[in-house]
Formats: C-alpha cells, sequence, structure tokens
C-alpha cells in the first residue's frame, strides 16, 4: 500500500477546546511533524481524547485552530486520516462478520456502494492474515475476543492506506501478546513514513515506544522526549492541575 500524499505538518494554533462553552483544552500551541510517533498522555478528564478528535475534525475549536496547511484539504474534507476511537464507542454487537468489517477501510477509495475488485479482495485478505485472523473471515464480530476485535480495528485502519493515524486508547483491556503484534504493526507504519499520534496510559511502554509525548492537562505540561516528558516532575504537576480545574468554568480568553 502506497501513500499519495506525505503526512503533513499538523499544527496546533492556540487551541482551545471545550463542550457547552466549558473548556477542555486551553491554548495548546505545537506542531506534530510528518512522521511522528507521539504519545499523548496525561490523568483522566485531562482532554486528551478531546484533542483527538478535534484532528479528525469530529470537535470543532472554542478558539484557535488546527492547521494542516492546506495539504489535508480536498472538497473542503480532511483526506487521508484514519481514527481509531476507544473501544466503548464501537458497537461490536452490529451484525456484520469480520470481512465486511475490514473492508470497510476501503469505502473512502470505492464508496459505500461500490463494489470489490479481485485487488481489493485481495487486499482485505492480506490485511486480515497481517493481523492474525487468517481465517476468521466469516466469523461475526460480535463473537470475537477483545484481542481479536482490536486485531480486526487495526486491519480496517491499515486499509485506509492513511499518511496520519489517530488512535485513542488502542490497547485497553487486550491480551499481551495482541498489544506487542499490534505495536509491531505501529512500528511498521513509522518506517513507510507515517504519522501515529496515540493517547495511551502505560507509561513503561510510552518510555519503550514512542520517542516524543505531549503531556497534557487540559493545557500543556510538556511536549517533547519522552523521557522529559513523564518526568516526577512533570507528572505531579499534572496532577495537580488537573485537581485545580474547575469543570463549570466558561473558556478562558487569552489576555493580549
Amino acid at each position: 500500500m502506497g501513500l499519495e500524499l506525505t503526512p503533513p505538518t499538523i499544527a496546533l494554533r492556540d487551541l482551545t477546546l471545550g463542550y457547552d462553552r466549558h473548556p477542555a483544552v486551553h491554548h495548546l500551541d505545537g506542531e506534530i511533524a510528518p512522521g511522528a510517533l507521539l504519545a499523548i498522555c496525561g490523568p483522566n478528564g485531562a482532554g486528551k481524547s478531546t484533542l483527538i478528535k478535534s484532528i479528525v475534525g469530529i470537535v470543532n475549536p472554542m478558539g484557535g485552530a488546527v492547521d494542516f496547511g492546506g495539504a489535508r484539504e480536498k472538497h473542503g474534507k480532511r483526506e487521508k486520516i484514519a481514527y481509531l476511537p476507544q473501544a466503548a464507542q464501537i458497537d461490536l454487537s452490529f451484525p456484520i462478520d469480520v470481512f465486511d468489517m475490514a473492508a470497510m477501510g476501503l469505502w473512502r477509495d470505492i464508496g459505500l456502494f461500490g463494489g470489490l475488485s479481485k485487488l481489493d479482495l485481495q487486499k482485505v485478505r492480506e490485511a486480515l492474515a497481517s493481523v492474525g485472523l487468517n481465517g476468521f473471515e466469516r466469523r461475526q464480530i460480535g463473537a470475537l475476543s477483545g484481542g481479536q476485535a482490536q486485531r480486526l480495528l487495526f486491519a480496517r485502519l491499515m486499509l485506509q492506506d492513511a499518511a496520519v493515524i489517530l488512535l485513542d486508547e488502542p490497547f485497553s483491556a487486550i491480551d499481551e501478546r495482541t498489544v506487542d503484534d499490534l505495536l509491531g504493526l505501529i512500528a511498521r507504519w513509522r518506517g513507510e513514513g507515517r504519522t501515529i499520534v496515540a493517547v495511551l496510559h502505560d507509561f513503561d511502554m510510552v518510555r519503550a515506544r514512542f520517542p516524543e509525548t505531549l503531556l497534557l492537562a487540559r493545557e500543556k505540561i510538556f511536549w517533547g522526549p519522552t523521557e522529559e516528558a513523564l518526568s516526577p516532575e512533570n507528572l505531579a504537576r499534572a496532577r495537580k492541575m488537573i485537581e485545580a480545574f474547575d469543570e463549570r468554568a466558561s473558556a478562558c480568553v487569552r489576555a493580549g
């Protein structure tokens, strides 16, 4: 699978996010470089998932902007961004089998009602094999274990062939072997030049696998090399910041 475009620089410019005028992320500045492997970490309620959704375009800024430099804009839409939401947001009771669920990753290219060519069918089979789901093609997704379901969702991501891949807590409640296999797939994607951004809670995993970290606590605590980001001092500051936030406060306005 080849990329049609190289990943853009994703610039967060004075980005403020929230719901019903209540702030979730304040005045965030920074850039995600092309080909970055970035972890987003922070305490519960830090705004991590909200930030991912704003990059996808699900949550609109209250202030500032997510700037793709025009490279990802086409016909008013952001193209070639693959997004995996938290497992709780995915309905695995839907009556669809593994093959057809994976093939949904091709919809952007073939259209909702487009048929699958022989090449497309082969791509789906190869994606499922690459995540260890050979022989599961006609199994209903509701019959899968948590680890198998996550493998399937990674196969679907693979078929989107996206330059930018956003993952929201991709390793929650799955077995260690599946985690290792999917981390290997992420390393492969990075080797292909893709940008990967993941919301993660396992600091040991982040230190071992992710060279860059944004430590978030409703605002940027630190953005840079992981060992510096996850220092005891920064983690303590993040916890203190979350404890100090008022959930009922209105969005603040930066002076000047």
